[in-house]
């Protein structure tokens, strides 16, 4: 169980992503590279689910247990931590549009471990973290050519 093979201490940090599709236009493009992350160790999946709401504004939850996406979709996330509470996917639910779907991701940044194991053990603190928009750094790298 995956549970028992995450250590606390040494774990990197965690990052919950909500991909949606609207129009519900998944293609599959993003298994093969959510197994490329893991497969070569930038992170690790820990929980993935998938939420779709119809036209009419019902809502199904799609879990990775379901024959329709297990196929498919358990090589990549293996073992499952629960990390997604059944409100936190009630929140993703309510604030898609109609006909609509999301794959909502958690997973750990492994590459980051060691950094902040090492940040641990040396008495620091990590006091602030932010990821920069992609629009922000697209219009910093456009600014560069100009």
């Amino acid at each position: 169980m995956l549970s028992e093979e995450i250590d606390a201490g040494t774990v990197g940090p965690v990052d919950v992503a909500v991909i949606v599709f609207e129009g519900n236009r998944f293609n599959g493009e993003v298994v093969p590279a959510l197994q490329e992350l893991q497969g070569d160790g930038t992170v690790r999946i820990l929980d993935l689910t998938f939420v779709r709401k119809t036209g009419d504004g019902s809502v199904d939850v799609v879990e990775l247990t379901d024959p329709a996406v297990a196929e498919t979709f358990g090589q990549v996330a293996g073992a499952r931590f629960d990390l997604l509470s059944d409100e936190d996917l009630r929140t993703v639910a309510e604030g898609l549009p109609p006909e609509s779907s999301a794959a909502v991701v958690a997973w750990e940044n492994t590459w980051a471990a060691r950094l902040g194991a090492a940040i641990r053990g040396s008495g620091g603190e990590i006091v602030m973290l932010e990821r920069i928009p992609r629009t922000t750094v697209a219009e910093a790298v456009a600014a560069l050519g100009a």
